[in-house]
């Protein structure tokens, strides 16, 4: 099977956790161990989150003042690099030595039209307290947004058009490599009116990326790797229950949140749509159990029936 798997931002770093190199290593190598039997047995394509990395890169640069600081599709290269090299080295060490393993550095078309330009909504960087965030707002013109209990940084997030990168993908994959790609949702970039491409101060979706790079290259499955176990129905609740299968049309009925399940679930819809192929939410530690029916919640056109499991 041709399997591409959404890594969720708590794959690489917890919510509240230190920034560090050896936090991110150690989070990768348990992604790492959990990807590994996918890659062993399957063609497997690795898409990831990069929202605090990106906002760490964009603190430091502001903290340089002999330069411009320089523009967030730049900036989500540099994290595309950083976190492909951590995800191949890992992975690595967890395979069979002649394994390949390659980082696609991804570009990714949105539209200069996009509505998504007059409304930011896309968090990167740290949580900060309110009073700090709006002093940050103030003092680095950053349009700022509630996030639970913390405030953070929030830039456009448009939808993609096009991923440059399909080719080279397939041709890996092909030819037997794990793929990492399309990194924070890719590289953003639009072209002027002069007709040349050129960098976008945005961040576009991972998971709607993700759903749109499995689409291109008929992927078999498409995994959105979470910290929940399930889509699940009364979240919190005590008559809280899981979503295991569902069709496109049937998840329509139900409303989730826009800042965390709401983009997996719709990403997840447009594959099953678009391919007639199931996809799937889950943990991490449940990925290999969800591609067999048994944990997390699969969506697809064939399921005839709504099946909800007691939590």
């Amino acid at each position: 099977m041709r399997i591409v798997v959404a890594l969720g931002g708590n794959a690489l770093l917890r919510r509240g956790q230190a920034l560090t190199a050896e936090n991110q290593r150690e989070n990768v190598q348990i992604a790492s161990r959990a990807l590994a039997p996918l890659a062993e047995a399957h063609e497997l394509v690795v898409t990831h989150g990069n929202g605090p990395q990106v906002g760490l890169l964009a603190l430091q640069e502001a903290a340089y003042t002999e330069v411009d600081e320089y523009p967030l599709d730049v900036l989500v290269g540099e994290t595309m690099g950083m976190i492909g090299y951590m995800i191949e080295q890992e992975m690595g060490n967890l395979l069979a030595p002649d394994k390949p393993l390659a980082t696609v550095l991804t570009m990714v078309e949105v539209d200069p039209n996009d509505p998504a330009f007059d409304d930011p909504t896309k968090f990167i960087g740290p949580v900060y307290s309110e009073d700090v965030a709006r002093k940050n707002a103030e003092e680095k013109g950053w349009s700022i947004k509630p996030d639970g209990d913390k405030w953070r940084r929030v830039v456009p997030s448009p939808a993609p058009k096009r991923i440059f990168q399909i080719r080279p993908i397939r041709w890996l994959l092909e030819n037997g490599s794990v793929v990492i790609a399309a990194g924070g949702g890719g590289i953003p970039t639009m072209y002027d009116r002069a007709g040349h491409l050129t960098g976008v101060e945005c961040v576009i979706d991972k998971d709607n990326c993700s759903s749109m790079l499995a689409t291109e290259i008929d992927a078999d499955v498409f995994v959105v790797a979470t910290d929940v176990e399930a889509v699940f129905l009364d979240w919190g609740a005590p008559e809280q229950k899981a979503i295991r299968k569902a069709s496109p049309d049937m998840m329509d009925a139900f409303d989730f949140p826009g800042g965390s399940m709401g983009p997996k679930v719709g990403a997840a819809q447009d594959f099953a749509r678009a391919t007639g192929n199931k996809a799937i939410i889950c943990s991490l530690k449940d990925i290999e159990a969800a591609i067999r029916g048994e944990a997390g919640t699969t969506i697809s056109t064939s399921v005839a029936e709504l099946e909800l499991v007691p939590s």
